[in-house]
């Protein structure tokens, strides 16, 4: 077996992972993974593949370079993008999602090299709300900053595809560090990590945040922690140490072993 099977092996197993059946991230074909390669290409899961049955051979091998171009062409719309789709189809026998567009963009972050997007029922519920922004508001506890870090990034609905891709490479460059965690309005989470486990942990903290909004605004609403609380445990030694040993833990076995 070649390293880029066994790549292709790994990624399918975070998405059954992610699609496990004691959660509420994906149903049917909802979410999505992707990894990158090598310096200009990445895996992602083909259209229409669910995330609970996935396989290696349902990994699309896609070009960063080639979608980062069409992104970042003002002229290019969703007919190119289906004509470049159609090409690596022809090419692979798998159609990307169209979501791929976005997974290279995330992908092109410094230190980045998985992503997984998911639908978490508990997520959801605030982001279809009238005060979507409230999980990227503020940190509530410290576990959380550790994780996901002090600034996660809110998303404004953007229709999927070309014009969201666009909208986060916007967002993204203005920013002074890579968020771990992505909230999109009306739609759901991205999480950027450097490992399989590092974006499930990331996915875990995310849903236990909005389990804890829920909770307190039925207690009379979230009480965030004051900017430098924030900053302290964000910077403490400890807590940096913590962050990084949880980022290279040992990958979970995925809930199926075949692909």
């Amino acid at each position: 077996m070649t390293d880029r099977d066994s790549d292709a092996r790994a990624l399918a197993a975070l998405a059954r992972n992610i699609a496990g059946p004691q959660r509420e991230w994906v149903i049917l074909a909802e979410g999505n993974v992707s990894a990158r390669v090598d310096a200009v290409t990445m895996r992602v899961k083909a259209s229409g593949v669910q995330m609970g049955t996935a396989d290696a051979d349902d990994m699309v091998a896609v070009s960063i370079v080639e979608l980062l171009r069409l992104i970042d062409d003002p002229r290019a719309g969703d007919a190119d993008v289906a004509r470049f789709f159609d090409r690596v189809q022809a090419a692979a026998g798998r159609r990307p999602s169209v979501e791929a567009l976005l997974h290279a963009v995330c992908l092109d972050q410094a230190g980045i090299e998985i992503v997984g997007h998911a639908h978490p029922t508990a997520i959801l519920a605030l982001l279809c709300s009238s005060d979507a922004g409230l999980l990227a508001r503020g940190s509530l506890f410290p576990d959380q900053i550790v994780v996901l870090g002090s600034e996660p990034m809110f998303v404004p609905y953007v229709d999927p595809g070309l014009e969201l891709a666009r909208t986060v490479r916007r967002l993204l460059s203005a920013r002074r560090d890579t968020p771990r965690i992505m909230y999109l309005q009306n739609h759901g989470v991205f999480a950027l990590g450097a490992t399989a486990e590092e974006v499930l942990q990331i996915i875990e903290m995310a849903v236990k945040c909005a389990s804890v909004v829920l909770g307190a605004l039925s207690a009379g609403g979230p009480r965030f922690l004051e900017p430098a609380d924030v900053a302290r445990i964000d910077e403490r030694p400890d807590e940096i140490f913590r962050r990084e040993a949880l980022a290279v833990a040992r990958p979970r076995a995925s809930w199926e072993q075949s692909g």
